[in-house]
């Protein structure tokens, strides 16, 4: 049997986690929410409803991610495929098993959920995001001859594979810093179409200026950074 962990961070989405929690399906094994550091009741609505809550006090999408990846590795039992999914109710959760499909029946090791144009709901991405992701998937292209279309934040992976990345990023570079990894592992992958839709709540990256402008920074910089040591 396959064993299943979704990790979610989440910042002040008391609105929205519990949404999130209920639509994902029943195979999976444990929910994580991490709450990053939250000012409203992101920890108390994601217990209500029924995921394990840790607390990471650390600002930081990367840092809410490596806090779930250390709670895995203290247990005696380890999951086989961990997900990714934020805690904004923009993703449809309940398209979780089309994520995995892929690593259980043909053996993939990565999948992201491609956000396609014709399957995303209007305004549900600002322009700074499409062109941020643009730019991102072709100078990956360009220089790896990678075959990306999107950094979706809605992905899954192998464990074992998850930890021979030795991912490293704290805030907005953790999403291409692991494909960029990927590729330099030589790892297989493969993109799933994904609904999306306008989330609950104001980004934290992409709703403001400084965080748009400094998840573009960090993601040109992980970009060029690997382009450099090829």
């Amino acid at each position: 049997m396959t064993k299943i962990t979704v990790i979610i961070p989440a910042y002040n989405e008391a609105d929205s986690i519990a949404l999130v929690i209920n639509d994902i399906p029943k195979i999976v094994d444990e929910v994580i929410v991490v709450n990053n550091n939250s000012t409203d009741d992101t920890e108390i609505n994601a217990k209500r409803a029924g995921a394990t809550v840790l607390a990471e006090m650390n600002k930081g999408y990367g840092y809410a991610c490596l806090k779930g990846m250390q709670h895995i590795a203290n247990q005696n039992i380890k999951p086989d495929i961990i997900v990714f999914l934020d805690g904004d109710f923009s993703d449809y959760p309940e398209e979780l098993s089309k994520i995995i499909n892929p690593i259980i029946e043909d053996d993939i090791d990565f999948v992201i959920g491609s956000r396609v144009k014709k399957l995303r709901e209007k305004g549900s991405m600002t322009l700074p995001q499409i062109f941020g992701n643009w730019l991102a998937t072709n100078l990956m292209n360009l220089f790896f001859n990678a075959k990306f279309s999107d950094l979706g934040p809605f992905r899954a992976i192998k464990y074992n594979k998850l930890l021979a990345l030795k991912m490293q990023d704290k805030t907005y570079g953790w999403t291409v810093e692991m494909q960029l990894k990927v590729l330099k592992q030589k790892l297989s992958y493969c993109e799933v179409p994904v609904n999306y839709r306008n989330r609950i709540g104001v980004s934290k990256v992409s709703g403001t200026i400084k965080g748009a402008i400094f998840a573009g920074v960090k993601i040109l910089g992980w970009i060029f950074k690997y382009s450099i040591k090829k």
